[in-house]
């Protein structure tokens, strides 16, 4: 679980509350700074669905790969519209939760779509996913895996 996640509540698309150390335990966790008015997060996130869904929807065995919605929406209301359009097994830090800000700021997030690869205990791996996921597609995830020290029987 991403330790700096810890004792954090998540959403999900339906509005569920779950707690984070039980959904990202033993996952490679990407930290998904969007948002809805954002022309380069909607050209972003189509790809980065497609990226998800081949990785742990439709693969045998799913990659451990959990994504977190940090919305910079301006309103609650833009943000659940943004999701409505995200895979249901994606995740967000609410709206409300101060801590949004506090993650854009760790992570120099100046600009949106920015996608940040950690590590479980909060270490970066890169702050360039959306780039790699672009010039490389699949084939980044091993890399990420293998520096994440994730136990898995992934083989991407």
């Amino acid at each position: 679980m991403v330790d700096m996640l810890g004792g954090r509540h998540l959403v999900t698309r339906g509005g569920a509350w779950v707690e984070a150390e039980a959904v990202l335990q033993n996952k490679v966790v990407a930290l998904y700074f969007a948002a809805a008015g954002c022309a380069l997060s909607r050209d972003f996130t189509p790809l980065l669905c497609d990226f998800y869904a081949e990785l742990v929807e439709q693969a045998r065995p799913p990659a451990p790969l959990a994504v977190v919605f940090v919305s910079a929406d301006r309103s609650a209301q833009e943000m659940q519209d943004f999701m409505r359009q995200l895979p249901c097994a994606w995740l967000a830090l609410p709206f409300h939760d101060p801590y949004r800000h506090e993650l854009r700021t760790r992570y120099h997030v100046t600009a949106t779509p920015k996608l940040v690869i950690l590590k479980p205990n909060g270490e970066v791996i890169t702050d360039k996913g959306r780039k790699q996921i672009r010039e490389r597609g699949q084939a980044c995830f091993q890399n990420w895996v293998e520096a994440s020290d994730v136990f898995q029987n992934f083989s991407g």
